[in-house]
């Protein structure tokens, strides 16, 4: 036991790689993890215990018991109340039969790859806008463990690789097929154009609907999986709860069940009807209710967080908002120009995907590293700026000479 602790991973090694949200961890993290853990607490009751018990005939000796056992196991059984009468009707009892038990660890796997899926494809694709996440974020959040100068040194290495990546994606052809891509880019967000600046806010956004979609549909996958109506199954045990009533069996994890099987001896048929007991459904049943409650707080946080990034990433105000706190922080407006310079530096300069690097940083560090990499970026815009300046004013002297002459 020991040994086996001992491989288990810790908290920081759960954490994920830091290109995302705590939101986005508590399902391809988080959730992953405790659906593989459920995975192997309900593999281990079938596979290295007797996952059911059947109650023989009299007459049936000890290898037509463990027969008995493995065909109800494998042909499946199905749940008729203690108090009812067994239809006689063959077709009756194989359409009341419980078909999902043998499956459970392969659909809490499947459901936990399902999970893990969007992080695999914001991780493939972000790799597309010619920038390392990891990278970034990774060294803005040593630099805080280092020596005042480290840090600064380290800040202002951060801006000049992220200075020369907006430089580098910015669009230097301006032909119609170009300017007709800027502009599905500004009114249709999900127009994913590198060139627009909005490549990874678009891939991200992208990503958070699949997290929500995801979330919500494992309530369906596991209502058609168990064939029953798991999509009330939470509602159904908070009344039980609040109503103050005793643990009843319940229908969609029965512990007791019921198996037809046939043996031919010759030419002649003999059926059994014998009643089996299923002790893994008494774990079945308390695993899938947290997973129903679960379902519903993470489909809940991702929704929201959807609807969040969408708000801070669409609207305009918010991204210059954004720039300009920390412009503030460090006290670099002081004129009218300046607030009207900063709009530019936040929608042309920063762009979409510049403003959403920096919130990246700031989730998985601190604000004040964001404060000091805001304020490097800002020094080296308005040195541009005014470099720009200065160039056409010399393309102006010559002209302004020979007017003159």
């Amino acid at each position: 036991m020991s040994q086996l602790l001992g491989t288990l991973p810790s908290i920081s090694q759960l954490r994920g790689k830091p290109n995302d949200d705590w939101i986005d961890r508590m399902s391809h993290v988080y959730t992953a993890v405790i659906l593989i853990i459920f995975t192997v607490a309900v593999s281990s009751g079938q596979f290295f215990k007797d996952p059911i018990q059947c109650w023989h005939p009299a007459e049936f000796k000890s290898s037509m018991e463990s027969y008995t056992s493995y065909n109800c196991w494998v042909k499946n059984t199905y749940y008729i109340p203690m108090y009812d009468e067994i239809p006689p009707d063959i077709t009756i009892r194989q359409d009341a039969e419980i078909t999902y038990y043998q499956w459970v660890p392969l659909i809490l796997l499947l459901m936990a790859m399902l999970f893990k899926l969007p992080n695999v494809v914001w991780r493939i694709f972000s790799g597309g806008s010619g920038l390392n996440l990891d990278k970034i974020v990774g060294l803005a959040e040593n630099s805080q463990l280092g020596s005042p100068d480290d840090r600064k040194e380290t800040i202002k290495s951060i801006a000049v690789f992220i200075d020369k990546w907006l430089e580098a994606t910015k669009e230097t052809n301006w032909s119609v097929l170009n300017r007709t891509k800027q502009q599905c880019s500004r009114y249709l967000f999900f127009f994913c154009n590198k060139k627009a600046g909005r490549y990874l806010v678009t891939l991200y956004l992208f990503v958070k609907v699949l997290y929500a979609l995801n979330a919500i549909g494992q309530l369906f996958l596991l209502n058609a999986f168990l064939a029953t109506r798991f999509n009330f199954y939470g509602f159904e045990f908070l009344e039980n709860l609040y109503s103050k009533n005793p643990w009843k069996e319940s229908p969609r994890f029965p512990r007791v069940t019921l198996c037809d099987f046939q043996i031919r001896l010759l030419q002649n048929e003999l059926r059994y009807t014998v009643q089996c007991v299923l002790p893994i459904n008494l774990f079945n049943e308390k695993i899938f209710i947290f997973i129903w409650f679960w379902l519903i707080f993470i489909s809940f946080l991702a929704v929201f967080n959807l609807f969040m990034w969408v708000y801070i990433a669409v609207l305009k105000a918010v991204k210059i908002q954004y720039c300009k706190k920390y412009l503030k922080i460090n006290n670099e407006l002081h004129t009218s120009f300046d607030k009207k310079l900063c709009v530019k530096f936040a929608e042309y300069y920063m762009r979409d995907d510049g403003v959403f690097m920096l919130r990246l940083v700031a989730k998985n560090s601190t604000e004040m590293v964001v404060s000091d990499l805001v304020k490097e970026l800002w020094i080296m815009y308005k040195n541009k700026q005014n470099t720009k300046k200065n160039d056409d004013a010399k393309e102006l002297i010559p002209e302004v000479k020979a007017n003159l002459a």
